[in-house]
């Protein structure tokens, strides 16, 4: 061996050693860099993240593919879940299948406490940030979110901004549009006795630069068959405690007022209905505004829009 060749093969060892270690590191930082990065900025599917990897995946129930709030269980093979899917699975674990019993990932809902999330609705404008376990109570209520579709006389589950949702309405469910503030329906059904639940019509009416629903529908009120109709404001609740509307109903020298609030469309058509926020007309009532023979129901319902000052 040459004089000196074991030195040189210890300097050369200990270089590439140190080499290694460098790229390590490198690799090492620029993945945690990028990672902090996305946690803070990301939006892009289900939850607003833009990345599926890493701790995000570990939150990500494998079930509902929703993140995951306290309490996380998780099976004692380690595999985790949200609680409503617990119940889902009849306490099965989707991955193994072994009994869940009933044990908690605390190291993993540990973990979830120093996350920041941006909202799910970043693409939509929102751009807070939000620790991960007050996140979930914003996006229920952040202005920004989509609308359902007001339409109530079938399962729609499409979901938009106000402008699509009208041409949504328009174009989907042909329903008609009208402009201004006043209003002069006419309501006809030939066989008034048969009162069941069922929406009988939607329109809109475009007021003041925003968008209205007039609904009317037929439906039992405990044991008694009655007629209603309301109007619903297509915006949030705050927005819609600027108008006021009034709906008449009358024939024969009597009349029916209803003067109210207009309901935002995030509440739900039915929760409006229930809670019998509008024009309620018995069925004898309609049936004597409707000229007293009960072969045909004919009713006109007026009304109109107004801006609180």
């Amino acid at each position: 061996m040459a004089p000196g060749s074991s030195i040189f093969k210890e300097v050369l060892e200990s270089h590439l050693m140190s080499s290694d270690y460098e790229t390590g590191k490198a690799k090492y930082e620029s993945k945690t860099s990028s990672t902090v990065m996305k946690s803070c900025i990301g939006l892009n599917g289900n939850n607003g993240l833009s990345s599926k990897n890493g701790v995000y995946d570990l939150l990500e129930c494998p079930v509902c593919k929703n993140l995951m709030y306290p309490p996380i269980h998780q099976c004692p093979n380690g595999h985790t879940l949200c609680s409503n899917c617990k119940i889902e699975v009849h306490n099965l674990c989707p991955t193994c299948h072994h009994d869940l019993e009933n044990i908690r990932c605390l190291a993993l809902e540990k973990v979830a406490e120093s996350l920041e999330l941006p909202c799910r609705y970043q693409s939509l404008g929102c751009h807070d940030i939000f620790p991960y376990y007050t996140k979930l109570k914003h996006e229920q209520n952040c202005r920004l979110r989509p609308f359902s579709c007001p339409y109530a006389g079938s399962e729609c589950s499409v979901m938009g901004d106000i402008p699509s949702l009208v041409s949504h309405l328009k174009d989907d469910h042909k329903v008609d549009m009208h402009n201004g503030c006043t209003f002069n329906h006419r309501y006809v059904k030939a066989n008034p006795h048969e009162v069941e639940n069922a929406t009988w019509m939607l329109t809109v009416f475009n007021s003041f630069g925003r968008h209205f629903c007039l609904h009317f529908e037929a439906f039992q009120l405990g044991t008694a068959p009655v007629y209603m109709a309301f109007l619903r404001f297509m915006g949030d609740d705050n927005d819609a405690k600027k108008f006021s509307y009034s709906l008449e109903v009358g024939a024969n020298g009597r009349k029916l007022i209803w003067q109210g609030i207009p309901r935002s469309i995030r509440d739900s058509h039915r929760k409006v209905r229930d809670s019998q926020d509008g024009l309620i007309i018995p069925r004898n009532l309609a049936i004597y505004f409707s000229g007293g023979d009960g072969k045909e129901l004919k009713l006109r319902i007026t009304g109109r829009i107004w801006k609180e000052d």
